[in-house]
């Protein structure tokens, strides 16, 4: 627990607006994640501040991992919805496969 308060302290020191994962060492994990253009009823008419684009924030997260050397995979699925259950049956058992292919066994 004291590592967990520890990274708490840490994170809390940070300026607000700091990029956590460029600022952080790289971590040994695998990252999946999937984005439709229409998740979370992106684009959205009434919310033209620039923050409310999830689309670019994910395609950024991608740029950002590759840049950091993760191992990682981004989905950009077209006409796809926040969690849309198609999307989630073509692709969770390959992400599930991928994520965890070659992972030590205790």
């Amino acid at each position: 627990m004291r590592s967990g308060i520890i990274a708490i302290i840490a994170l809390a020191s940070l300026a607000p607006g700091t990029p956590l994962i460029p600022s952080a060492p790289t971590k040994p994990i695998r990252y999946w994640f999937e984005m439709g253009d229409q998740d979370l009823f992106y684009p959205n008419p009434t919310i033209p501040d620039g923050m409310h684009d999830w689309t670019l924030s994910a395609a950024l997260m991608a740029k950002v991992l590759a840049a950091k050397g993760y191992h990682y995979q981004f989905l950009f699925a077209r006409n796809a919805k926040h969690v849309d259950r198609p999307t989630v049956a073509q692709t969770m058992p390959a992400a599930l496969e991928w994520l965890w292919k070659g992972y030590p066994i205790p």
